[in-house]
């Protein structure tokens, strides 16, 4: 008998937005995020719409081939039907969603991924993301121009390239088979986790909060704790074969537990995907996702922005790197001019001579020089003069110097 899962789905509105645009479900089978983009266009309805024709699809198949298949047209027939609702409803115009979900065949599964959602998996304590963002930094990223972690601040970082809207009637939806293991634990989550939690806090939490509901909810917590403005939603699957293990009740959460309204109002205002912009990273008022097509020529677009912005960046550190030079040099030589107007009388290889400079060394640098030789030997001074001489004798300038080798001569009989 293949394992049960225990599963568990929390969507919670996050701290600025007014309504949630994710969706959720945790079936018997099939476990979904869908991330709505729209704002008040219609985030939330095309999420629901989504989640609701996918969860159609949470059924017991054959074989996991049929799964992924069955998986994949859910995903391209909920992409027809916010299509005909935006036809239907103008001011929905706009609207659109990410999708990731898994389907589970005995111990297999099928996984279908669209957007900047993500799928990950704890296995033996590592913690891996299974799916890969369809973004324009993702594409930076894979191509070798940013690192992931400039991507995490990149100003681009909310140009999606592709989701379920009414933009591509065919739209390119990644899918895949993996295998389970009892104790496998899969996270499915909106971007309102992933952007503001980091992956080893995420895994942490996995790993000590034994039930899916109480980490479900834990990781809820946690993105809301590092200020996420966004909605937050979280579908957790825990594989276990243990007797008498038994998932949630089908359950929706999120906009797709609700009602749909296609009311227009005065909020609904007409957006077109072009316009729009995604989640940000950091803890400020959300804006609305931002969808460009990856057959348009606004990419490369991007890139040549990304391109001048890098060179842009390269002129200003060079440009700081000189005036920082240049500071540098003109504090060194400040600090030795001022070094050589000082004086001080000490010992030149047995003769009372006259120094320029302090009598500091930097390594092999003296800061000090003989400006004045004279003949006056150390020896025929006394005893307390001599060794005067040679722990030096500071003078405030050239003609205190002179004054205090005149008294020194005197002293010689010289």
């Amino acid at each position: 008998m293949a394992p049960t899962p225990t599963s568990a789905a929390v969507s919670h509105v996050g701290k600025i937005r007014s309504n949630n645009q994710d969706s959720g479900y945790a079936g018997v089978h099939l476990f979904v995020v869908a991330d709505g983009m729209g704002g008040h266009a219609g985030g939330d309805v095309a999420s629901a719409i989504a989640a609701k024709r996918i969860a159609e699809a949470d059924a017991a198949y054959p074989s996991v081939r049929d799964a992924e298949f069955a998986l994949q047209q859910a995903l391209i027939a909920a992409n027809s039907i916010l299509a005909e609702t935006v036809f239907e409803h103008s001011e929905l115009t706009g609207m659109g969603t990410t999708v990731s979900g898994i389907l589970r065949v005995g111990d297999q599964l099928a996984l279908a991924h669209i957007g900047d959602s993500r799928v990950y998996r704890l296995r033996d304590g590592e913690f891996t993301q299974i799916t890969a963002d369809h973004t324009f930094v993702q594409r930076l990223v894979d191509s070798g121009r940013i690192t992931p972690e400039e991507a995490a601040v990149h100003p681009r970082r909310s140009v999606l390239m592709r989701v379920l809207g009414d933009v591509d009637a065919a739209p390119e939806i990644d899918t895949a088979i993996f295998d389970t293991r009892p104790g496998d634990r899969w996270m499915l989550c909106s971007d309102g986790l992933s952007s503001y939690v980091a992956d080893d806090k995420m895994s942490t939490i996995l790993v000590t909060v034994r039930t899916a509901q109480g980490a479900a909810d834990r990781l809820v917590k946690e993105s809301l704790d590092h200020g996420a403005p966004d909605n937050v939603t979280v579908v957790l699957v825990d594989i276990d074969d243990s007797e008498g293990a038994s998932g949630i009740p089908p359950t929706f959460v999120g906009s797709a537990a609700v009602p749909l309204s296609f009311e227009s109002d005065a909020a609904r205002r007409p957006i077109r995907l072009p316009t729009l912009l995604l989640h940000p990273l950091k803890a400020t008022p959300p804006e609305d996702t931002h969808f460009e097509p990856e057959g348009e020529g606004y990419l490369e677009e991007l890139i040549e922005e990304d391109r001048k912005r890098a060179r842009r960046r390269r002129i200003i550190w060079l440009v700081a790197l000189v005036i920082a030079i240049v500071a540098i040099a003109g504090a060194v030589f400040g600090f030795y001019s001022w070094t050589q107007s000082k004086y001080y009388v000490g010992d030149d290889h047995g003769r009372v001579a006259i120094y320029c400079g302090v009598q500091q060394n930097i390594g092999p640098i003296s800061l000090s020089s003989v400006c004045q030789s004279t003949a006056i030997s150390v020896s025929s001074l006394s005893d307390f003069q001599q060794q005067t001489v040679e722990a030096t004798i500071p003078a405030d300038n050239l003609r205190d110097a002179l004054n205090i080798v005149d008294r020194l001569s005197t002293a010689a009989g010289n």
